[in-house]
């Protein structure tokens, strides 16, 4: 995935306090993008929006 720079990325409000050390998320037309701030050139994650937003829901109710 090329366009990593020209992305939104935003980092979840409960993410590490130094900052470095986060999860950062995009939205892409019907797909979330995830990839690691401390590589933010490296690999990327591609999610359907429906399945990460099920992801989501699972997580916070645990």
């Amino acid at each position: 995935m090329s366009t990593s720079g020209s992305l939104a990325w935003r980092k979840p409000s409960r993410s590490h306090e130094d900052g470095d050390a986060c999860v950062e998320i995009a939205a892409i037309a019907n797909t979330v993008a995830i990839r690691d701030s401390k590589h933010p050139d490296g690999s990327k994650l591609l999610i359907d929006r429906g399945d990460f937003r099920n992801f989501a829901s699972v997580l916070k109710s645990s």
